[in-house]
């Protein structure tokens, strides 16, 4: 399997335009179950081309967007650069470079389930203050809802490289419950979409870091299928992506009130 660290370079165009952002909801949970608030410190880990991060941003956070990719990164501050709360680190989620006890939040987005859980924990714990939580959270594409998600769904298990392989639906809850362990945590589900013309469709297939790119045997071939699908789902050129976001909170160790 492609190190997770470079893996995304040559998509970084793709990700940036074509996928779906988080809904405001989930900072409304953050703000409502766990104290998040202007000027919460938050360290948004795998930050990648920012979207999570300009969520909690617009919200009034600092944050510190940790990302091990230079082009994702680059990205990410191209996208941020408006945001005078917003700092670029170059860094992992198993070594942050933050300093200790430096924030109340840890958030990944579409990122956890690349990371070395049980290093990635101990580098948390440490740099999150004593009360602090963590937030990880993914845009669960929908597979089986309507006919065209089911069809594009076979599209990737026919064509993609290593898809089962870096899916992310492999983090259950008893990975999470191992990696949450005492502290506990919660979960809360929003939904979510996004709505494609073909080309727009074409980017976001080609943002996923299984699927072919120029050169590969596959890459012709899938494209065809796609626009095969595409013509026969279509409606008034349009198909949308049913997505469930799912959030994942909890403290990392379990506290008491003595």
């Amino acid at each position: 399997m492609t190190n997770p660290t470079s893996r995304f370079s040559s998509r970084v165009e793709n990700y940036s335009k074509y996928r779906p952002s988080y809904p405001p909801a989930v900072v409304d949970l953050l703000q409502s179950e766990c104290g998040l608030h202007a000027g919460s410190g938050v360290a948004d880990i795998g930050s990648g081309t920012g979207l999570l991060a300009e969520l909690l941003l617009k919200r009034g956070c600092q944050v510190f967007g940790v990302e091990p990719n230079r082009e994702m990164r680059e990205a990410g501050e191209r996208l941020l650069s408006g945001y005078t709360n917003f700092t670029s680190v170059d860094g992992t989620a198993e070594a942050t470079t933050l300093p200790d006890h430096s924030v109340g939040f840890v958030t990944a987005g579409q990122a956890f389930h690349w990371f070395d859980r049980a290093r990635a924990r101990v580098e948390f714990a440490r740099i999150l203050l004593p009360d602090g939580w963590v937030v990880l959270m993914w845009n669960d594409r929908q597979t089986a809802t309507t006919p065209f998600l089911s069809a594009y769904e076979q599209l990737l298990l026919t064509y993609a490289l290593d898809y089962a392989a870096v899916n992310h639906k492999q983090i259950d809850e008893a990975v999470l419950g191992d990696f949450f362990s005492a502290g506990g945590f919660k979960t809360a589900t929003f939904a979510n979409r996004q709505i494609f013309d073909f080309e727009s469709l074409k980017g976001r297939l080609l943002s996923s870091s299984y699927t072919p790119e120029p050169g590969h045997s596959s890459y012709e071939p899938i494209l065809e299928h796609l626009g095969a699908i595409f013509a026969a789902h279509q409606k008034h050129g349009k198909v949308a992506f049913e997505y469930v976001t799912v959030v994942f909170y909890g403290q990392l160790y379990q506290h008491t009130d003595e």
